[in-house]
């Protein structure tokens, strides 16, 4: 078939048909008339044919080639194009700067070594054996320049299905870099429509190899595992992941607590959390934090938000009454950490307040009125005194919910 979606002739400029004649004119094109004067192939590859072919405009679009990495060089460099970033050329991947933008464009290849991480690879010409190797049948499709589209696993009609499938032999492609497990479970949280249509025998493949994901760098882990949280069917991907021995082997408890997991994961929906404040509801306590940091290398912010939801959670809910923001405010005023706000917003999401939390995100935090130079004028000195007075002062402007004024607190410290 040939492809000719919107989405697709949203990639073309009339400003490239000088650079690359009336047949092939996309913004994204890397000078294809090179390739074509070399008799070289070249093929818009992977995802971008999948967002492609989904009816999405693809955010990244990596092409393939039949031209090795010299002669990749050697033809940019007498065309005069800037080639930048060569750490990707033993694995058969260069980049050219055009028109402002990055392009990577890789040799068709075969793996000759895998260890489950990496693979020694050696080039080919031969489309299918490039498609063989990689992970998913929707991923593992190629569109020409001109819409033509090469599948060779039913990438397409697997796509149109809503099936997410490995190409060929499922333990095979894991074992070949044991990060397509979490790779199976992003891409079926993007694509699948239903909960649990899994194959017995992909599901099988994932537990006997799930060991494998121990040697895997946290980075790379954590990288996918956000994504997963960021998806569609987390319930039930991450209820997977315990049922098929994977939670151990990627820093999560192996006591998670599915049941605050079920509960915070239908009060999320819709909200849009940080992947941290859904993965906290699986931790019952702190070292749960603690343990997954040292597992995957989480960010400081990541982290402390973890800390944060797990201390917070039970303790820190919504006022009965008329102010049920109330509690939440003044959490904020008092603190004096960075992001206090933010994370009282994850802590919201967490616990379903959808009301509040728009509520919240409404709410300008005040300023207090008042400073140390304002009570030196009125004759203070000691700095001990001011600072507890100001403390004091914080106290009235608290109580009054924030809306004394400088003067009506000054008046305030001389009746104290």
């Amino acid at each position: 078939m040939k492809l000719q979606t919107p989405q697709f002739q949203a990639l073309f400029t009339p400003g490239l048909r000088s650079v690359a004649g009336e047949e092939c004119f996309m913004v994204f094109l890397p000078s294809p008339e090179l390739f074509e004067k070399k008799n070289y192939e070249l093929r818009i590859a992977g995802g971008a044919v999948r967002d492609l072919l989904s009816g999405m405009t693809p955010q990244d679009i990596d092409f393939a080639t039949t031209a090795t990495p010299t002669e990749m060089k050697e033809m940019f460099t007498s065309a005069g194009v800037r080639l930048i970033n060569n750490k990707g050329e033993k694995h058969g991947t260069i980049t050219a700067r055009l028109h402002e933008q990055n392009f990577e464009i890789t040799t068709l290849r075969i793996d000759v070594v895998t260890d489950g991480r990496h693979a020694e690879v050696e080039f080919t010409t031969d489309w299918e054996k490039d498609a063989e190797r990689r992970d998913l049948t929707v991923n593992s499709m190629f569109l020409g320049l001109d819409g033509m589209l090469y599948d060779f696993f039913n990438g397409y009609e697997d796509l149109k299905n809503k099936k997410i499938r490995f190409v060929g032999k499922a333990s095979e492609r894991i074992q070949e870099d044991y990060l397509r497990i979490l790779r199976y479970f992003r891409f079926y949280g993007r694509i699948a429509e239903n909960p649990g249509d899994h194959e017995p025998s992909t599901l099988q493949a994932i537990r006997e190899n799930a060991k494998g994901l121990a040697g895997i760098s946290g980075e790379r882990i954590w990288v996918e595992l956000k994504k997963i949280l960021q998806g569609n069917h987390v319930n039930h991907l991450v209820r997977l992941m315990y049922e098929l021995d994977i939670a151990q082997y990627i820093g999560l408890p192996l006591d998670g607590n599915l049941e605050e997991f079920d509960r915070v994961t239908k009060n999320i929906h819709n909200l849009s959390p940080k992947p941290m404040t859904v993965l906290t509801s699986l931790f019952r306590v702190k070292d749960d934090v603690t343990n997954l940091d040292l597992r995957l290398k989480i960010s400081k912010e990541e982290k402390n938000l973890g800390l944060f939801l797990v201390k917070h959670r039970q303790e820190l809910t919504k006022a009965v009454g008329p102010e049920p923001l109330r509690p939440y405010q003044d959490f904020i005023m008092d603190s004096r950490e960075a992001n206090t706000n933010s994370k009282i917003c994850e802590l919201l999401k967490y616990q379903g307040e959808e009301h509040l939390l728009q509520a919240m995100q409404q709410w300008t935090v005040p300023s207090f009125p008042v400073s140390g130079h304002d009570l030196r004028k009125m004759g203070m000195s000691s700095g001990k005194d001011i600072g507890a007075a100001l403390q004091q002062l914080r106290e009235e402007w608290k109580k009054s919910r924030y809306h004394m004024d400088k003067e009506e607190l000054l008046s305030c410290l001389k009746k104290l």
